[in-house]
Parts: structure tokens; C-alpha cells; sequence
């Protein structure tokens, strides 16, 4: 699939199956294609970076995501920086480590 293909599909499929990323006043883009490995980076930022469970979000983009999109081998989830940055970054960092998201799976 071209690299195009496979940004159209993630950005769907977020928009589809994660519209609280948006509806809770975060945001996310498509970062990065590379349709070689098929690979995607997906930025998550706005309120996204403060929530409580942005690393559940996260771990559940970066699971969920090569099932439903073919051709797509591997996704990472970073956080966004400049305008769009994080409200805490270190707060979710800290959340990040915390063992009740170990094997928490968000309903989306």
C-alpha cells in the first residue's frame, strides 16, 4: 500500500474507532509513513498529554491499529511538541510507569 493509503486508513480509523482523542479536546496527526517496513507515527497531543489515561490511549493505538490497517506492521505513539504540546508532559511520563496500566485495556 502506498504511504498515502496507509495515512488515509490510520487517520480513519482513528477518527472511526478513538473519537474521544477529539471529543475531549485532544488531537492527533499522522507524522510519518514509511511504506517500506510499514511503519506509522502518530502524534497525540492537546488535552491528550494531561489525561489520565493517555497511556492507556496510547498502548491501545499502537496494538489496535496494525490489525485494522493493512500493509501496517508496527505503529508508534509519541507525544506532540510545539503548539499542540502537552499540558503535563511529566504527569504522563509518570503515568506511563505506574503498574495499574500495565494491562488495562481502554473500551474503544
Amino acid at each position: 500500500m502506498s504511504a498515502e493509503g496507509l495515512k488515509r486508513q490510520t487517520r480513519s480509523f482513528l477518527n472511526a474507532e478513538v473519537p474521544q482523542i477529539q471529543d475531549h479536546g485532544g488531537n492527533f496527526e499522522v507524522r510519518d509513513v514509511d511504506e517500506g517496513s510499514g511503519t506509522v507515527t502518530v502524534a497525540i497531543g492537546g488535552a491528550c498529554s494531561g489525561c489520565g489515561i493517555a497511556p492507556m490511549t496510547m498502548k491501545a493505538i499502537k496494538e489496535r491499529l496494525p490489525a485494522e490497517v493493512d500493509d501496517l506492521s508496527d505503529v508508534e505513539v509519541v507525544r506532540t511538541s510545539g503548539q499542540r504540546a502537552a499540558v503535563m508532559p511529566e504527569k504522563t511520563d509518570e503515568m506511563e510507569e505506574m503498574d495499574e496500566y500495565e494491562n488495562y485495556s481502554p473500551p474503544f
